[in-house]
Parts: C-alpha cells; structure tokens; sequence
C-alpha cells in the first residue's frame, strides 16, 4: 500500500541534492527519499550501524566493522553452546561486547532482513562451490 506523504524542504539544495541523487541511482525520488528516511529511522534507533551499497545491494553493517549479517551468522546456530557465543564471536571478529550487542540489538528489530541475508550468502556460496566443484571434475578428468 502506498501512502502519500507531502514533504517541504527548508532549503532548496537538499531537495536539489535530493533529486540528483536520486537520478544518479537512476530511482525516483520518491523512492530515495523513503529509502533514506527508513535508514535515518533505523540509524537513530541503532547507533553503531551504517548502512553500505554492495554487490546484494544496501545492507546493514556496524561502524567500521561487519555486516549484521555476517556477524549473526557466527552468532545463531552451530556447536558452540550459547553462553559461548558471544565470548566467541567477539574473539573471532575482533568485536567488542559492545558491537556485539548492537547487532543483537539490530538483529531483535530486523530479523527476517537479516535472516534473509544469510540465506541468500549461504545460497550463493553453495553455488560457488557446485561451480568449483564441476571445473575440478572437469580437470581430473
């Protein structure tokens, strides 16, 4: 469903800046304006978290550090008993409790983003590997 939303700038060149950008990305404004305001929300509730553009698109990361979900994916499942993994993941990542806790944090608010994160990683990883596989095979041979 859309909604409708007026909004008035009090300066010209956001708006300008605004409508530039957008063109840049090749989006409509409207679209750049609800992606950004959705980030600023999120990043105003979520201190230690950027934002980044990448190959899969825009993604959640910690400052300096990261992806969400990179860091949740070590974090959720495995063999490590939970009180662990914390300890763990901070030790493995170079993190501090601190930015640990801020992705769970983030993770608690986002989580089939996130969940959907790793599921797409975990999918194209696994083509990878069937693509590495199939070359080996074809040298062996």
């Amino acid at each position: 469903m859309v909604t409708p939303v007026s909004i008035r700038f009090r300066r010209a060149e956001v708006a300008d800046r605004l409508k530039a950008e957008a063109g840049a990305r090749n989006v409509s404004t409207s679209a750049l304006a609800e992606e950004l305001i959705e980030e600023g929300l999120r990043l105003r509730r979520h201190p230690m978290i950027v934002f980044r553009d990448g190959a899969s698109g825009r993604r959640a990361g910690l400052i300096g550090g990261p992806d969400v979900w990179e860091v949740v994916g070590g974090l959720v499942g495995g063999d490590v008993p939970p009180e662990d993994r914390i300890g763990r993941a901070a030790e493995h990542l170079g993190l501090t409790h601190q930015q640990i806790d801020a992705v769970l944090d983030y993770y608690a608010d986002f989580t089939t983003e996130i969940d959907g994160e790793i599921a797409d990683n975990v999918a194209a990883a696994d083509e990878l590997e069937a693509a590495w596989r199939r070359r080996q095979g074809l040298l062996a041979g």
